[in-house]
C-alpha cells in the first residue's frame, strides 16, 4: 500500500514538520510513504497531476488555515479523477468539523481529530493488513454509507516515541529553513488560540533535544524555528537548551515564541551572552488592557514582561518580535491604540498588529455569539465587528497595521517615525494620520517599491503645514534614505539639499580620496553622496553629510557615514 503525506504551504520556502513525524511514527507497517509538498500558489490541475502520479492508494492532507479551501478543491477532483481512492484529512483547520464535511465533500475516507500519529498509524496499518479497520478513537471513517466515529482520547503522553523526523531523514533541510518542536502544549488558556484546549504540556527528552538540534547545527541550516508555543514554560529547561545552543551553534539563527514575563533573572543573564542576531524572540503580548486579559484567560504580569523587553532591548543582542491582537473582548478603538503606543515604547525590532480570528475549536467562536462578535465565517475567520469595534474601526487598525509594516517594521524609517510621533503627539497617532491620508490617495491599493514609499511619504507631509516640525520631518525621510538607499547623482529625490557651498564641497572631495585610499586594494567599491542637514540636529546647526555606500563581489552594501559643520 502505498500513502502520499502531502499539504500545501504559503511559500516555498516552507516545509512540513507534520508529515515526516507521521511518518516516522507510522513506520514499516503501515506500507510505503511519500512525503510530497506544494504550495497554494501551484495549479490545482499540476498538483492533482503530480499525486495521480505516483500511484497512491491513500493520500493523506494536513490542513491549515491557509489552505483549506484548495485542499477541499483537490479532495473534490481526486475522487473523480481516482474512484476508490481513500482520502484522509487532519490538522486544526478540520479538527473541530462535523459530520456535515463528508456530505459536502463526498470523496472524505477519514478525518483525524487533534494530534495525527496515534490515529493515523491505526487507521493505515488496517487497510495495509486488508482489514476493516474498527472503530479508532478520534477519526470519523466513511464506511459503506455510514459514518463511524471514534471516541476522544488522550494526545501521545511520551513524545520520544515520535521518532526523529531528522535523524531518520525524513525532513527537507536544504531550504534554508526548519521547523522544529521541543515539546507540546501551553500553560495559558487564551480564548481565541487552540491551545486553551490542550492542558497537557508535554516535552520531548534533552537527550532527544540536543540530539536533533547538534544534527541542525551540523548540517549548517540557516534558520530553525521553533514551534513551541510557549517555549520557556519550564525556565531551568529553557535555560539548558539556550545554554546548549551557545555551546555548538555556529551560523545558525533560532526563533523561539515565549512568554516575556516567564524570564527569569538566570535566564536573562544567559541570554546577555548571546551573540548579536543569532536568537529571535517572538513575545505575544495581545493587549495591555487587563480586563481584557482577564477576559482571554490571559493571566500576564504586564509590569515585569515590559521590565524584560526594555532589559532585553537594552543588551540588543536578540531581535524582539511583539504582537498585538485587535477586537479581543472588552478593547475598542482607543483602548487599543494606548496598546500601540505602551508596545511601541519597549522599542521592539518588529510590532505586529493581526485582528483576532475565531478559529473553529476556540473557546472565543464558542462565545462569539453571546459576545455579539460578528466575524468571517470562512477561513481565516476574521472578526468583522463587535460591541466595542466596528468595522470601519476595524478596517482603520488593519491600515494602520500596513503603514506599520511598510514604516516601522521595515526598519528604514526609524528617525522619521520618531519625527512623526513627535509631530503628532504620539507613535499610533502618527500611524493614525498617515494612513488617513494614504487612504485618501488609494495608496493601498497597489504595491509600492522603497522609492516610491519615501516619495509618497515626502509628498503627505508637504502637504503638512509649513513649520519647524515639516522641516524636520522632511530632513529625517531624507537621511532614512540615504542610509538605505544609494543615492544617484541624475536621480536624487527632491527632498535632498544638495547645494553645498565651496568649503563643504571641498571637505567632501578630500574625505572622498582618504575613504578610497584606505580601502585600495580590498576589491570594494566606493560610491557617494553628500547632502546638507539644518533641522535634526540638536544643535540646529548645518551640517554636511557625506554617505560612502561600498559594495563589492558577495558583499552586503555597507553604508559608512561622514559629517562636517564647518
Amino acid at each position: 500500500m502505498r500513502t502520499i503525506l502531502t499539504t500545501l504551504h504559503s511559500k516555498f520556502i516552507h516545509n512540513s514538520l507534520a508529515l515526516p513525524c507521521l511518518a516516522a511514527y507510522c513506520g514499516d507497517d503501515c506500507g510505503d510513504f511519500l512525503i510530497r509538498e506544494f504550495t497554494v500558489h501551484e495549479p490545482r490541475e499540476s498538483i492533482l497531476s503530480q499525486i495521480l502520479a505516483e500511484g497512491p492508494d491513500v493520500v493523506a492532507f494536513s490542513v491549515y488555515l491557509w489552505n483549506q479551501r484548495e485542499i477541499l478543491d483537490l479532495v473534490d477532483a481526486l475522487c473523480v479523477a481516482r474512484p476508490g481512492l481513500r482520502i484522509v484529512l487532519g490538522g486544526p483547520e478540520v479538527s473541530f468539523e462535523g459530520e456535515e464535511i463528508f456530505t459536502r465533500h463526498p470523496g472524505i475516507t477519514g478525518l483525524i481529530r487533534g494530534e495525527g500519529e496515534e490515529p493515523l498509524r491505526a487507521l493505515l496499518s488496517s487497510w495495509q493488513q486488508g482489514q476493516q479497520p474498527g472503530v479508532i478513537p478520534r477519526t470519523v471513517l466513511r464506511v459503506g454509507e455510514e459514518l463511524v466515529s471514534g471516541p476522544d482520547s488522550p494526545p501521545l503522553k511520551e513524545l520520544d516515541t515520535v521518532p526523529s523526523p531528522f535523524q531518520t531523514g525524513l525532513t527537507d533541510m536544504e531550504r534554508g529553513f526548519v521547523y522544529y518542536e521541543t515539546s507540546r502544549g501551553c500553560p495559558f488558556h487564551c480564548s481565541f488560540c487552540l491551545s486553551a484546549r490542550d492542558n497537557l504540556i508535554r516535552s520531548y527528552s534533552m537527550d532527544r533535544i540536543k540530539s536533533d538540534l547538534l544534527l541542525l547545527i551540523q548540517k549548517d541550516v540557516a534558520k530553525v524555528k521553533l514551534v513551541d508555543r510557549t517555549f520557556n514554560f519550564d525556565a531551568s529547561r529553557a535555560r539548558e537548551i539556550f545554554s546548549f545552543i551557545l555551546e555548538h551553534n555556529q551560523s545558525t539563527h533560532f526563533h523561539f515564541e515565549i512568554a516575556g514575563h516567564l524570564l527569569d533573572e538566570s535566564t536573562l543573564e544567559l541570554l546577555d551572552k548571546v551573540p548579536e542576531d543569532m536568537f529571535q524572540f517572538e513575545i505575544g503580548v495581545q493587549s495591555t488592557l487587563e480586563s481584557t486579559l482577564d477576559a482571554i484567560g490571559r493571566k500576564v504580569n504586564l509590569e515585569k514582561l515590559e521590565e524584560n523587553i526594555r532589559r532585553l532591548r537594552q543588551s540588543n543582542r536578540i531581535h524582539i518580535h511583539l504582537d498585538l491582537v485587535a477586537g479581543l473582548p472588552g478593547d475598542n478603538y482607543d483602548s487599543f491604540l494606548k496598546s500601540i503606543d505602551r508596545v511601541a515604547a519597549l522599542a521592539p525590532h518588529h510590532l505586529q498588529i493581526e485582528p483576532v480570528k475565531l478559529l473553529p475549536g476556540s473557546p472565543l467562536r464558542d462565545q462569539a455569539e453571546e459576545l455579539q462578535i460578528r466575524f468571517d465565517p470562512n477561513p481565516p475567520y476574521t472578526i468583522l465587528g463587535s460591541p466595542e469595534l466596528s468595522y470601519a474601526e476595524l478596517q482603520q487598525l488593519q491600515e494602520i497595521s500596513r503603514l506599520l509594516d511598510l514604516t516601522y517594521n521595515s526598519g528604514h524609517f526609524s528617525n522619521f517615525m520618531r519625527e512623526l510621533s513627535t509631530a503628532t503627539g504620539s507613535f499610533a497617532t502618527g500611524l493614525e494620520w498617515l494612513a488617513g491620508e494614504w487612504r485618501k490617495r488609494e495608496l493601498f491599493r497597489f504595491p509600492l517599491n522603497r522609492q516610491s514609499l519615501f516619495q509618497n511619504l515626502f509628498e503627505i507631509v508637504r502637504e503638512r503645514d509649513e513649520g519647524t516640525s515639516q522641516a524636520r520631518l522632511i530632513e529625517s525621510l531624507a537621511y532614512d534614505y540615504a542610509l538605505c538607499e544609494r543615492v544617484v547623482t541624475n536621480r536624487i529625490p527632491e527632498f535632498f539639499d544638495t547645494g553645498l557651498e565651496t568649503l563643504e564641497l571641498q571637505w567632501v572631495r578630500t574625505t572622498v580620496q582618504e575613504r578610497t585610499e584606505v580601502i585600495k586594494g580590498q576589491g570594494i567599491k566606493l560610491q557617494y553622496f553628500a547632502a546638507a542637514f539644518s533641522t535634526i540636529h540638536t544643535s540646529a546647526q548645518r551640517t554636511v553629510h557625506l554617505f560612502c555606500y561600498l559594495t563589492g563581489t558577495g558583499r552586503k552594501m555597507r553604508v559608512d557615514e561622514y559629517r562636517f559643520n564647518g
